[in-house]
Order: structure tokens, then C-alpha cells, then sequence
């Protein structure tokens, strides 16, 4: 007897490994549990025991993905040909409607991305694409997050990546920023003769006012300058002040020096 209770749970274990198996939802997954061919729910992540004969699990990547959108010819609104590349990232956050209600999410989200980057591209003139990047990027999301949304997806960034223009354009950009660049060029050098001509009028106009400083700095200069001996004349007229320690007296005349006192004798 107990050999038989011990064949029929050998006999219940092989059944149950054929009809149960376990599956495995890692943390970046979802699980899309079907049964009979109809979807039922979503797994979170976690190990689960299915029903092999009519349940059936897909996993689903629901990490954030990056994806380069590759150079396509648009025309921008002021009749340019140029390609632009996009680098666009993306997550899955309805696994359920990405997976059923579209045949591959991935291309259909590829071409969502370059049906919005035509009607936003082709709406702005090339100057205004390349000066305002940043703010045709933000456009560009906002013309995008509806249709991929419809998706099962979520749009988190949109930027444009390389631009890339006809070889006369290049050169007729390449042309247009020499000459800003010459012009600006020009204008920091008349900006700096004219302040150095203002400072030169303030001098002037100082100097006509204190003719002395002129001399001052050139005594300044001179000062400054080693190796050199000045001379210089003394207006007739002008006093000498005495060296320290000694007097000086007024020279003598010519009829004091020879007279001669009268208590004196020869």
C-alpha cells in the first residue's frame, strides 16, 4: 500500500512540473499574463507559478531607452534642404497597450518622432534652428508627447543632435559669421580710439588749465629715468636760500670795501 501512495505522488510531482512553471519578473520588467490567448493583468516583479496549458507570460523591458533618430532631409520654412539627427529617450508605462494595440512599439515610436520633427522643423527658418536649438527641442517634445503617448509610451527627452547643411549653405554661414566678426572687430577698435581720444581732451584741457603740471611730469619722467644729469637755469632775479647751517649777507659795495675808519691809523 505505501508503495502505491508512493508512486502516485511521484506520478502527482512529474504532472505538476509539467503543467506549473515558475517565472521570474526582474525589478526592469513587466509580465503581460495571457490565458487562452486573451490578455488577463500585468506582473509586477517577482516569481510567479503559471498553468502551462492555457497561461502564457511576456516580459516586457521597461527601462528607459535611448535612441538616435538618424539624419532625414527636411526642408525648414525658408526653402533650406538640411537632415537633422535627434537623440530622444523613452520608457514603457503602458505595457499592455504597447504591446497590443501595435505590431512593434519601437518602430512605431521612430516614426512618430520623425512625423513630429518635420512639422516643427519645417515651421522655422535655419537661422532660427541653429541660434534656438534648445528651444526647438522643446517644441519638438511637446509636438511628440501626444502620438507617443497613444503608444504606451512616455517621451522624456528630445534634442537635436547634429545638424547638417548643403555645402553652398556651409559656406554662405561660414561667410555670413566672418563678417560679424570683422564688423565687431571693427567696432571694439573704434570704441578704443575714441576713449583714448576722450582721455586725451581731459589732458589737454587739465593742462591748459595748470600749465605747471606739464613741467611736474616731465620732472617726473626725468626723475624716473636713471643716467641723466638736468640742468637748469634760474630766472634773473630769483633768490637762493642758503645751504643748511649758514647765513649769507648782502654783498658788500664798492665804497664800503675801501673806506676806511677814521680812528684808525695807518
Amino acid at each position: 500500500m505505501s508503495s502505491l501512495w508512493l508512486l502516485a505522488a511521484v506520478a502527482a510531482a512529474l504532472i505538476a512540473l509539467l503543467l506549473l512553471a515558475r517565472v521570474t519578473v526582474f525589478e526592469y520588467q513587466r509580465g503581460l499574463v495571457y490565458k487562452k490567448g486573451r490578455f488577463a493583468k500585468i506582473l509586477a516583479p517577482g516569481q510567479y507559478l503559471i498553468y502551462r496549458p492555457w497561461t502564457t507570460v511576456r516580459l516586457v523591458d521597461a527601462r528607459r531607452r535611448f535612441v538616435t533618430v538618424s539624419g532625414q532631409e527636411l526642408v525648414a520654412a525658408d526653402g533650406v534642404t538640411l537632415k537633422v539627427s535627434l537623440a530622444v529617450s523613452f520608457e514603457v508605462v503602458d505595457p499592455a497597450k504597447a504591446v497590443n494595440q501595435v505590431d512593434n512599439y519601437e518602430s512605431a515610436f521612430y516614426l512618430a518622432m520623425q512625423i513630429a520633427a518635420r512639422s516643427v522643423i519645417g515651421s522655422v527658418s535655419v537661422d532660427d534652428l541653429i541660434e534656438k536649438r534648445l528651444d526647438i527641442a522643446a517644441r519638438l517634445t511637446e509636438a511628440a508627447e501626444t502620438p507617443v503617448g497613444e503608444l504606451g509610451l512616455k517621451l522624456i527627452s528630445a534634442e537635436i543632435k547634429d545638424i547638417m547643411l548643403p555645402g553652398e549653405t556651409r559656406r554662405a554661414f561660414a561667410q555670413v559669421v566672418k563678417a560679424r566678426k570683422e564688423g565687431q572687430a571693427a567696432l571694439e577698435l573704434a570704441r578704443g580710439e575714441t576713449a583714448a581720444l576722450r582721455n586725451l581732451a581731459n589732458i589737454a584741457s587739465v593742462l591748459e588749465s595748470h600749465p605747471a603740471l606739464l613741467q611736474l611730469r616731465a620732472l617726473q619722467q626725468l626723475a624716473a629715468s636713471p643716467n641723466n644729469t638736468l640742468v637748469m637755469g634760474m630766472p634773473e632775479g630769483t633768490s637762493v636760500l642758503p645751504a643748511r647751517g649758514k647765513t649769507t649777507r648782502p654783498p658788500e659795495s664798492p665804497e664800503q670795501v675801501g673806506e676806511v675808519p677814521d680812528d684808525i691809523s695807518p
